[in-house]
C-alpha cells in the first residue's frame, strides 16, 4: 500500500475499469482484464455486457473466474452459446465493441506475445498461448490492454507475434485488410497510454498519482513518448476501492474453500 492509500495494482485496475462504458459489449480476458471489467460493471457501468471465450454472454460473476471454463461464468450468464458460435457469429460478426487483453510481452505498437519467451523452437519460457486472443485482437471494434510495467514485459521487439496490434505502425492494419481499430488504450500500473494518431506508437497521456516520467521510462524497454498535455490520473474514489477490494476478498474466500489459488488481478 502506498502513502496515497492505494496500490499500483489497484489504480491500474480502476483506471482500466473507467475506460469502459455502460453500452459496451466487452470480450474479457482472464486476470487483470477480468478484474477491471467487473469493477466497471459493479460501479459506473451496470449494463455493460461481458462476454468470455467459453461462450458465456452477459455474465455477472460475484467472484473473479480462475479460467474461461470457471462455472461461475456460466451460472451467472444470461445465456451460454457454443464456442464456434461465439467466434463466428459474435466475434467475427462484428458484434463486440471492446476486447480487453493482457500481455506477457508488448511492443510500442501494441503487438502482443503470450506464446514463448526466446526462440520458438527452444524457448526460455513457454507461455499459455493465444487462445482466442488473436481473433479478439483483429475482430473486436477496438482493443484495450492492461499489464504491469517491466523491462522484460514492455520490449523493443517481442519474441513472437501472438496477437496483432498495429504491426509496424502507421496504417499497417489497413494495408493487410484489417478494418477494426486495434489497440486504442494501454493501462499499466504507472500510466495510461494511447496510440499516436499517425504513427500508432503508444504515448503516455496520463501518469498515475506519485509516478514520474523517470519511473515510466525505467520500466519500459523502448524510448517513451509523452503527450504534450500530460495529465494525472484521478485517484481512485472510495467507492471504486471498496468495490475492488470486496471483489478480491470474495474471490479469495471462494477459492480458499476449493483449495484453488486466488485469481491474480
Amino acid at each position: 500500500m502506498s502513502d496515497l492509500g492505494f496500490t499500483p495494482d489497484e489504480i491500474m485496475t480502476i483506471a482500466a475499469a473507467r475506460s469502459l462504458s455502460n453500452d459496451d459489449v466487452c470480450f474479457v480476458g482472464i486476470g487483470a482484464p477480468s478484474a477491471a471489467c467487473n469493477v466497471a460493471r459493479l460501479t459506473h457501468a451496470p449494463d455493460i455486457t461481458l462476454i468470455y471465450e467459453s461462450g458465456t454472454i452477459g455474465t455477472a460473476p460475484s467472484v473473479l473466474p480462475l479460467s474461461i471454463g470457471d462455472g461461475e461464468l456460466c451460472e451467472t450468464a444470461v445465456t451460454t452459446v457454443s464456442v464456434p458460435e461465439m467466434f463466428r457469429y459474435w466475434l467475427q460478426g462484428g458484434r463486440i465493441s471492446i476486447g480487453f487483453l493482457g500481455a506477457a510481452q508488448l511492443d510500442r505498437f501494441g503487438n502482443i506475445n503470450t506464446t514463448v519467451i526466446g526462440d520458438y523452437h527452444n524457448p526460455k519460457v513457454r507461455l499459455p498461448g493465444g487462445g482466442g486472443a488473436p481473433e479478439i485482437a483483429s475482430s473486436c471494434g477496438e482493443i484495450f490492454i492492461t499489464m504491469k510495467q517491466s523491462l522484460r514485459g514492455m520490449v523493443e521487439k517481442i519474441d513472437f507475434f501472438t496477437s496483432f496490434g498495429h504491426g509496424e505502425g502507421g496504417d499497417h492494419r489497413q494495408r493487410i485488410g484489417v478494418t477494426t481499430k486495434g489497440p486504442t488504450r494501454l493501462i499499466t500500473d504507472l500510466a495510461v497510454w494511447k496510440p499516436d494518431p499517425e504513427t500508432k506508437e503508444f504515448t503516455v497521456v496520463s501518469l498515475h498519482p506519485g509516478v514520474t516520467r523517470e519511473d515510466v521510462q525505467g520500466t519500459c524497454g523502448w524510448t517513451v513518448k509523452f503527450a504534450d498535455a500530460l495529465e494525472e490520473t484521478p485517484a481512485p474514489t472510495e467507492l471504486e476501492l471498496e468495490t475492488l477490494r470486496a471483489l478480491k476478498e470474495r474471490t479469495r474466500e471462494a477459492h480458499a474453500k476449493t483449495g484453488k489459488p486466488p485469481q491474480a488481478a
